[in-house]
């Protein structure tokens, strides 16, 4: 089962099947791509179809790729097998169960950031996600926490001398590189903060 891998995992599923849980655009341009490679792509949504969460030339693209099948009104339930996936029991809303075998499962369903440990002190958006650096001024709440005679530093959450990096910040790009990235920068604006104090 992968999270997001589809672009560097598709050859390895060359004439197999592969089941896309998800119908965002990343679902949508993961289907495409691994398209190129497998024999059978299947997108599994809980919609009655892509209209609404995925642009219309991606939807116009998989409708015309006779390798993927769009599976509506359905659920992943369940996945099976033994060191590898070997079945995917899918649920439909009409409560019928369907057994599938397929190779592989990629899920492309959103990102629920883990940031309910922290303090309220740290300013989140309404779905989670951290508020750092510029973005924190312009939020209603930031001048009641922020007691700071300077503006956060890049990558600075509303704690001073705390920083968020990765897919839990607001804004993040949601790719390994970038966040790989933006942890390197945090050592950087640690020492800037630490100069500060």
């Amino acid at each position: 089962m992968y999270y997001g891998a589809a672009t560097t995992e598709a050859p390895a599923f060359t004439d197999r099947t592969v089941l896309v849980v998800g119908g965002g655009n990343s679902a949508g341009q993961a289907a495409m791509y691994l398209a190129r490679y497998a024999k059978d792509v299947q997108i599994v949504v809980r919609r009655e179809s892509l209209r609404g969460t995925m642009s219309q030339y991606l939807i116009e693209q998989i409708e015309k790729t006779p390798n993927i099948r769009l599976r509506p009104l359905t659920d992943l339930a369940r996945v099976e097998g033994s060191d590898h996936v070997e079945r995917v029991v899918l649920t439909l809303t009409d409560g019928a169960t369907h057994v599938e075998e397929v190779d592989a499962v990629f899920v492309f369903i959103g990102a629920r950031p883990r940031s309910d440990w922290l303090p309220a002190g740290v300013l989140r958006d309404a779905k989670g996600f951290v508020v750092t650096g510029r973005d924190l001024p312009p939020d209603a709440r930031y001048a009641r926490i922020w007691k700071e005679r300077r503006e956060p530093l890049a990558l600075e959450t509303s704690a001073p001398g705390v920083f968020a990096a990765g897919d839990i910040r607001a804004g993040a790009m949601n790719r390994v590189a970038s966040a790989a990235g933006e942890g390197s920068m945090v050592v950087r604006f640690v020492h800037e903060y630490l100069a500060l104090t």
